[in-house]
């Protein structure tokens, strides 16, 4: 949605980190499942992680501009047709802890854009 103003940081690079916080109200349907601190030390680890990404270096990328299967990179057009809109509906309606979208709390100013523009 680039198009309608809602940005993707598609030319820097991006890292993926973990770690463990207590969020015990907004990340916990309001506080309602506590965190079980009887169950501590937590400890959270990957094991055989795979991340299938581009290498993005002086403003290029190694994804090139090639599609098809071969690629490694056809995921990246892949949309969701009207029978999986609505599994995955069907998914956030029974099992979706937290939206941001929804919470007027965290955002007082206005929801961002990408909440309020459909697709």
């Amino acid at each position: 949605m680039e198009s309608k103003g809602v940005s993707f940081p598609k030319s820097q690079p991006m890292r993926v980190y973990s770690s463990l916080w207590n969020a015990d109200d907004w990340a916990t349907q309001g506080g309602r499942v506590k965190a079980d601190w009887s169950k501590a030390p937590f400890i959270a680890s990957f094991k055989k992680y795979n991340a299938n990404a581009c290498i993005v270096g002086s403003g290029t990328s190694s994804c090139g501009s090639s599609s098809g299967s071969t690629s490694g990179s056809n995921w990246l057009t892949q949309e969701l047709d009207s029978a999986g809109l609505e599994r995955m509906k069907w998914v956030q309606k029974n099992y979706m802890v937290y939206n941001y979208c929804a919470d007027l709390q965290r955002f007082p100013q206005g929801l961002p854009t990408e909440c309020t523009t459909t697709s």
